[in-house]
């Protein structure tokens, strides 16, 4: 059976309050049955406050409905993100006074405060799951859409995999993609030969690695998979093969299977807001241009069809490229609009197709459209009173 996935277009027919996104929002938690489920449970509300300049985040407009409708069903709600988004969220709006609850470090401030569970994975052994998050009851997961530059996409996965875990267990899980050999120092022994490689790659991605002199290190974020660097190195020196790029998504999605362990049945929903969607994470610390039209606000009790149907919506819209920053390329047109700005080999679907594998959920999904856009001719503007 498909999992129910609920939405609400950016798009509107009337300027009037009831058809903009945070009533769609106010909709999707009503057919979630948030109030009904989250009576006397601790409520923790899994976001990204962003850090330094940005502004592109959940705008606390969307987090306080959120917040309220938590308290309505009479739960006790609090939002907690890394310690060092945490700790000056409130610089961007993100304060109790406005939020109507606390925002907390999930690991504590020092990112001492976690569990560990054992599954080994590549080079990692044991992933750290943040105290706060363990601690609670009932999870929210509310995530903001945007570009990553390690796996194309940033949504409601990656929002638990990264966030909810402690930073030793954030590092490993980039670390992971290099796991897999790519350079094989034997087969290129000349030095200019190895600066004629890294010269090759405008985006310097491909360094000399500063721990082993004489080898290369690939760093994966600036990677577009462009090929420039394989044209000039020596056969079989350097490969720039899936394994690596998709080991970064296997591990979200491995990571967020023991977040959501932690949780019974039915204790944990998602949403995801698709607007302003940059080139890449919020962690960066600023807002660039959005690269994608928006697309609106999704909520269901399966991750896996959440962004599933969250990649699905966005998929037929332009990439707006007049937007895309000029250190950034576009050397592909197809695939997922993500891939056309990270490379083809950063499938912003692998998540969900690893997530589906471990059970998490199901890629099988039916979209519900809490407000369909009403195809109106005319429509008079509302009148605002002057006094």
């Amino acid at each position: 059976m498909p999992s129910k996935v609920f939405f609400g277009s950016a798009h509107q027919a009337r300027l009037e309050a009831r058809e903009t996104l945070p009533a769609k929002l106010d909709l999707i938690l009503d057919q979630l049955h948030i109030r009904d489920r989250v009576s006397k449970e601790t409520v923790v509300i899994k976001m990204h406050t962003g850090n330094n300049m940005v502004y592109s985040t959940i705008h606390p407009v969307f987090v306080r409905r959120v917040v309220q409708a938590v308290k309505d069903g009479g739960g006790k709600p609090f939002v907690v993100d890394v310690s060092w988004d945490a700790a000056g969220a409130e610089t961007r709006g993100y304060s109790s006074e406005v939020l109507g609850c606390p925002v907390y470090s999930a690991a504590g401030p020092d990112e001492k405060y976690f569990y560990e569970h054992e599954r080994p994975y590549k080079n990692i052994k044991s992933w750290k799951v943040a105290g706060l998050i363990q601690d609670s009851t009932f999870m929210i997961n509310f995530a903001h859409v945007k570009g990553h530059p390690s796996c194309g996409f940033g949504g409601a996965f990656k929002n638990l995999a990264l966030g909810c875990m402690a930073g030793k267990t954030r590092g490993a899980m980039h670390d992971a993609m290099h796991y897999d050999p790519y350079w094989f120092p034997e087969k290129c022994t000349d030095p200019a030969i190895l600066k004629q490689i890294t010269d090759a790659c405008p985006f310097e991605a491909v360094v000399e690695d500063k721990e082993q002199p004489g080898n290369l290190h690939l760093h994966m974020e600036q990677c577009n998979q462009c090929g420039r660097c394989l044209r000039v190195a020596p056969t079989g020196s350097l490969f720039i093969s899936p394994v690596n790029f998709h080991s970064f998504q296997e591990a979200c999605a491995i990571a967020v299977d023991i977040v959501l362990s932690t949780f019974e049945p039915g204790k944990a929903t998602h949403l995801s807001l698709a607007t302003h969607m940059t080139p890449v994470c919020d962690c960066f610390g600023f807002t660039s241009m959005p690269i994608l039209p928006d697309a609106g606000v999704f909520g269901s009790d399966d991750i896996v069809a959440l962004d599933k149907a969250t990649l699905d919506v966005i998929a037929p819209t332009r990439l707006i490229e007049e937007n895309i920053p000029t250190s950034l390329e576009v050397h592909t047109r197809e695939g997922h609009p993500f891939q056309w700005l990270h490379g083809p080999l950063k499938d912003p679907y692998k998540v969900t197709e690893y997530g589906e594998k471990l059970g998490i959920g199901s890629r099988d999904y039916e979209l519900v459209d809490v407000l369909p856009v009403e195809k109106v001719e005319r429509s008079s503007l509302t009148y605002i009173a002057a006094s």
